[in-house]
């Protein structure tokens, strides 16, 4: 996930395309450790894609997920001394 989240701050940024050394660089300027094959991965998966139709795709598969659960109940009152 943090290898996207480079990726997609890139993209925002102004980089149309960022490459594995961009994305290196980002994430190591803040301390973060880079998995080469997750990105290299990331980046083929990427490859020829336009970013907004995927996540359009994304959205879609979200909503089939559902929405989480109620909220919790209300705390017990206390009891008021006289």
């Amino acid at each position: 996930m943090k290898h996207l989240a480079a990726y997609l701050l890139l993209k925002l940024g102004g980089n149309d395309e960022p490459t594995a050394a961009d994305v290196t660089s980002a994430l190591e300027s803040v301390g973060v450790e880079v998995d080469s094959d997750r990105l290299k991965s990331l980046l083929s998966d990427l490859e020829g894609k336009d970013l907004g139709e995927i996540m359009e795709e994304g959205k879609g598969l979200l909503a089939k997920m559902g929405g989480g659960g109620g909220g919790g109940g209300g705390g017990g009152g206390g009891g008021g001394g006289a």
